[in-house]
């Protein structure tokens, strides 16, 4: 006997463990191959194979924590296409995984937003895709979370929906939102695949379309059942709630419904999707949810995901081997085997082992035939389940055509009842047709003729029940048939079952007992033969199967041709119904101009001159109350406006208060006027009804522009017009009320509201902006002088960059020298932007002047736009100003005595500056003008050299400063907890610090806006209503000797960057 010295590693590696760890082990390797391969930075779809291993390993650990323990470690954020990847494998995994992978996923929703957010940001295609996937599964967990009665596969039965629908409104209402915004979120992401792929067809080919539009099989699954759920939702919303109220939700779904169709026919026309999934077609429209009776039209959208062909396995190394040639492993391990155990029994083989090898060569040939027999029985179950489905189609089809039926008779019920109402109305008219002898003879023959008419259509009527109780006696026939196949399908299932089960029993006791093989071989022949008799009582069954259809075939053609004979009684029933109704109202207009024929003669005796002479005057006094109540609810609403919070975003002038003013103190006087006439003739009224509409809405008018005056206001002129204002409204309510009675008409007074009218006009007049420092006789002067100063100031500040940068070169050497030139560079850049706005601006001044003055001349033309003359100058010299300060601030940046934040907020102020100056010449300006469309170019030019500017300055310090790295070798723990605390304790300082600066920031605004002194918009001439103004930051007129002021704005909020606040437009 040979005793083992040493046993080889290979033959040690190949015996049997049953150790947890060891499973545990080879599982996670498994996993980790799977992942590696579904997620990686290929451009190429999901393989299924790998797909289906991670799937299968969460149902297998049922959840997916190693799936995760391994995902979170990928480098998600350094590829989009990995991303990408790993959103379409996490889709999955939530659809077929097992339900506790809902639940391990929430734990890593903010891992998942984080990807979506980085990559969101990026401009990368792949990145935007990424960022909607990411969106899609946060609201896809979110949701199964909220419901879960909705598996992540959302198939669920329409008992289950009504269970979790419930019967409050309020749910039903809710849980129909957020399908609505699920919904969106997959339609989102498949409009995005489809706008970043060619419109050829042909790029669903390759890998790189394929890779976009993998994930879209999922989002076509999702889509088909939230449809047939927010189908049900709205059609039992609209049982429970009015029409109006769901107006919203009928047009949103509609533009889903358009969007949804649209996306399932241009992925049905892609030649990627025809071998991968069956995408259903929708109808043509929408279902119509004001029709209950619509919602047996629906068809639940059924998606097909068709056998997938077995894909070649690729071999997977899951333990290590040692690398040899593997064709010789065979022969290495026998030999090892009897070096070390010996030959067994002998080197030949008896006849024992060639019967047992000849007996598998058979069992190998059994099986083999009975997998083509199952086979061939599957396919033959399939076209029988084929043929159903046809018939069940046909069958559903007959119902349809039933329920039109059943329509078209409950129409024909209710014009059978209209023309029984209508003989009713002609049995009560005849009476009155007894009168006429000529008439009566005449009417009782059509009557004759009517009821002979209508016993014909109750006869058709009655034939028509008849055939429709046979119809419905066909109908019932027809689906017994259809029982019937259903029922020789079930046990053409259950026989083939059986087949099945027995063929696996044998197969199985032939493996156990395979020295019994000999014996029961013939015993398998048998059973072969029973099998191959089963299957052609299989094939004589699927015939008669075959016969019934062609008779059920023969039976649709007769329904069919009955059912066309009854659409045909069914016209000739409405044309007869249609001749009586014509009969009817030629009788109906005779007895109408009798009847107009009577009212008339009984008006003519009935009429006075006194009577109408009273209705006259009774007609002026209502038309003078109904005018003044239309007044009282104007002034009304105009006293409530006082009080309304929203009302305190608007804003007037006081020369626009004044205009309004003063209108309404004239209206008083045609008001006194329009009294006394209608006094003097009560019998006309169109004067003071004139007069009382004109005072109401002017009146109205200065309440609300003294109210939104008052925003703009110091405190007291400001409480001052508010009472101003409630006095006006009182005084106007009392008199619009003694106009409307008439008792009280006659002592009212008009003239009382010539007070507070007048108050109000003496405090706008007080509330003028006082800042008038020039006469109007110099402005023209000042603007083409503001104007030269500006260009000169520019040009001076080009000529000061360019030295400052041939002293730079001079100076400097390395990395400062890029830095400064790069700095000065974008300088110049923005000076010759400003110098050709300027340029611009000047142009467009002089075509303005020269469109507006007419025969006046220019100095009368400035004169008489003061305003706008002021803002024009007020922002020449901003832009001058603003250059020569950013010139300085370059000056000190190059000579390392300055801040490079003083770059910074230097171009935001030239931005502001030139936003300014475009905003004061677009006011006057045609918008059609040529100059007008170069100076908007100019400034967005001007814009963008500013934002230049910015940027160099920015990445110039960033080049310039140091940044020490920090050094933590060596630090202990309570160390680092120390520096720690001081960090802090630097960083709370530093924060306190900030808020104290920002606090005296705005402080120094406050008191330069007060200094400014100014409350109307200089930049407009016009007045403007106070619900539509909308004040421009930049056209607040600056004082003329010092920098342009900003209008001011409670609630803004400095820049984080660079502490700068910058201008732009208050929408009240």
């Amino acid at each position: 006997m040979n005793s083992i010295k040493n046993v080889p590693a290979r033959v040690l590696s190949r015996r049997p463990g049953h150790s947890l760890e060891a499973e545990r082990e080879q599982f996670d390797k498994t996993q980790a191959i799977s992942i590696s391969k579904a997620i990686n930075t290929q451009e190429a779809p999901v393989k299924e194979k790998h797909a289906r291993r991670i799937i299968l390993g969460t149902h297998h650990e049922k959840g997916a924590f190693t799936f995760w323990s391994y995902a979170i470690g990928l480098p998600l954020p350094s590829s989009s296409i990995l991303s990408w990847k790993f959103c379409h494998v996490l889709h999955k995994v939530l659809r077929d995984g097992h339900p506790n992978v809902l639940h391990d996923c929430q734990r890593y929703r903010s891992n998942i937003r984080e990807i979506g957010d980085l990559w969101g940001h990026l401009h990368d295609r792949y990145g935007q895709l990424v960022n909607v996937y990411t969106k899609l599964l946060l609201t896809k967990i979110s949701f199964h979370l909220k419901h879960p009665q909705f598996p992540a596969g959302l198939e669920v039965t329409d008992e289950v929906l009504e269970k979790a629908a419930g019967t409050d409104v309020n749910n039903i209402f809710q849980l129909t939102v957020e399908m609505f915004d699920y919904m969106d979120c997959e339609l989102k992401l498949s409009e995005s695949v489809f706008r970043q792929l060619n419109t050829a067809i042909a790029v669903s080919q390759m890998s790189s379309g394929q890779c976009r539009l993998a994930p879209l099989i999922q989002v076509i699954q999702d889509c088909s059942h939230l449809y047939h759920y927010t189908v049900k939702l709205m059609f039992k919303l609209h049982s429970c709630l009015p029409a109006d109220t769901l107006q919203g939700h009928r047009d949103r779904f509609h533009e889903q419904f358009h969007s949804l169709r649209n996306f399932f026919r241009r992925a049905s026309d892609m030649l990627y999707f025809k071998r991968l999934i069956q995408i259903p077609r929708l109808p043509e429209g929408p279902p119509n949810f004001l029709r209950a009776s619509a919602l047996a039209e629906h068809i639940k959208p059924v998606v097909v995901i068709p056998d997938e062909a077995p894909e070649d396995e690729e071999p997977e190394n899951l333990i290590e081997i040692s690398t040899g040639p593997p064709a010789p492993e065979p022969v290495v391990v026998a030999d090892l085997f009897e070096q070390t155990f010996g030959p067994p029994n002998g080197s030949v083989k008896d006849d024992r082992d060639l019967q047992i090898e000849t007996l598998k060569r058979e069992v190998e040939t059994l099986r083999a035939e009975l997998e083509k027999i199952r086979l061939e029985a599957q396919r033959y179950i399939a076209q029988l389940k084929g043929q159903v489905n046809t018939l069940e189609a046909e069958l559903e089809d007959q119902r349809k055509q039933k329920q039109k039926a059943l329509v078209d008779n409950e129409q024909l019920r209710h014009e059978l009842a209209q023309l029984r109402a209508a003989q009713q109305e002609g049995e009560r008219n005849q009476g009155l047709r007894e009168e006429a002898e000529k008439k009566a003879t005449a009417t009782e023959a059509r009557y004759t003729k009517l009821k002979e008419q209508h016993s014909k259509l109750v006869a058709t009527h009655a034939e028509l029940l008849r055939k429709n109780a046979d119809t419905a006696k066909q109908l019932t026939a027809k689906q017994q048939s259809q029982e019937e196949v259903t029922r020789v399908k079930e046990q053409l299932a259950f026989q083939m079952e059986q087949v099945k089960r027995e063929s696996e029993m044998k197969l199985e006791e032939q493996s156990d007992q395979l020295e019994k093989l000999r014996r029961e071989l013939e015993t398998k022949a048998g059973e072969l033969v029973r099998v191959q008799e089963a299957l052609s009582r299989t094939e004589q069954s699927g015939s008669e199967l075959s016969s019934r259809l062609n008779s059920l075939s023969a039976e649709k053609d007769a329904l069919s041709s009955t059912v066309r004979q009854r659409e045909a009684d069914l016209q000739a029933a409405q044309s007869l119904v249609q001749e009586t109704e014509a009969a009817l109202s030629q009788e109906q207009q005779l007895r109408s101009r009798e009847r107009d024929e009577l009212q008339g003669r009984l008006a003519d005796k009935e009429s006075q001159e006194q009577g109408l002479q009273q209705r006259l005057l009774d007609e002026q006094f209502a038309m003078v109350r109904c005018t003044a109540a239309e007044a009282e609810r104007i002034l009304q609403d105009a006293v409530g406006k006082l009080d309304d919070p929203l009302h305190l975003r608007c804003t007037s002038s006081p020369d626009y208060l004044v205009s309004r003013a003063q209108a309404a103190l004239d209206s008083v006087s045609a008001l006194e006027k329009g009294h006394a006439q209608y006094l003097t003739c009560r019998s006309d009224a169109s004067a003071l009804v004139a007069s009382l509409t004109q005072f109401s809405y002017l009146a109205a008018d200065a309440i609300i522009n003294g109210s939104a005056t008052s925003h703009l206001a110091p405190t007291d002129p400001a409480d001052r017009l508010n009472d101003a204002c409630r006095e006006c409204g009182a005084r106007a309510l009392e008199l619009v009320r003694k106009l409307q009675d008439a008792e009280a008409l006659p002592q009212a007074q008009p003239g009382l509201a010539r007070p507070p009218l007048q108050d109000l006009l003496q405090l706008g007049q007080e509330l003028k902006p006082k800042s008038l420092d020039v006469r109007q006789e110099e402005l023209g002067a000042m603007v083409d002088k503001e104007m030269a100063a500006t260009s000169a100031a520019i040009e001076d500040a080009v000529r000061r960059i360019e030295d400052m940068m041939n002293q730079a070169r001079h100076a400097s050497s390395g990395v400062k020298l890029e830095v400064n030139e790069r700095i000065l560079n974008s300088c110049t850049d923005l000076m010759k932007a400003i110098r050709l706005l300027v340029t611009t601006s000047t142009s467009l001044q002089k075509e303005i002047v020269e469109s507006g003055r007419g025969a006046a001349t220019q100095q009368e033309f400035y004169a008489k736009n003061s305003r706008w003359t002021e803002g024009l100058i007020s922002a020449s010299k901003a832009v001058g100003w603003g250059a020569t300060q950013l010139v300085e601030s370059a000056d000190k940046v190059v000579l390392h005595m300055g801040k490079y934040e003083e770059l910074i907020v230097c171009s935001h102020e030239i931005a502001a500056s030139t936003a300014q100056l475009v905003a004061a010449s677009k006011v006057k300006a045609d918008r059609h003008s040529r100059h007008l469309g170069r100076l908007q170019e100019c400034s967005r030019t001007v814009n963008e050299m500013a934002a230049n500017v910015v940027a160099s300055t920015k990445s110039g310090q960033e080049q310039i400063e140091d940044r020490d790295t920090m050094d933590f070798s060596g630090m202990s723990l309570i160390k680092l907890k120390k520096q720690e605390m001081e960090t802090q304790v630097r960083v709370l300082e530093l924060e306190k610090t900030l808020e104290a600066e920002r606090m005296r920031l705005g402080e120094l605004r406050k008191q330069h806006y007060a200094l400014a002194g100014v409350v109307g918009t200089p930049a407009q001439e016009e007045p403007v209503q106070p619900s539509m103004v909308s004040q421009s930051r930049t056209s607040k007129k600056p004082p003329l000797a010092q920098k342009p002021s900003v209008a001011p704005r409670q609630d803004q909020q400095l820049d984080k960057k660079d502490g700068v606040c910058p201008p732009r437009l208050l929408n009240a």
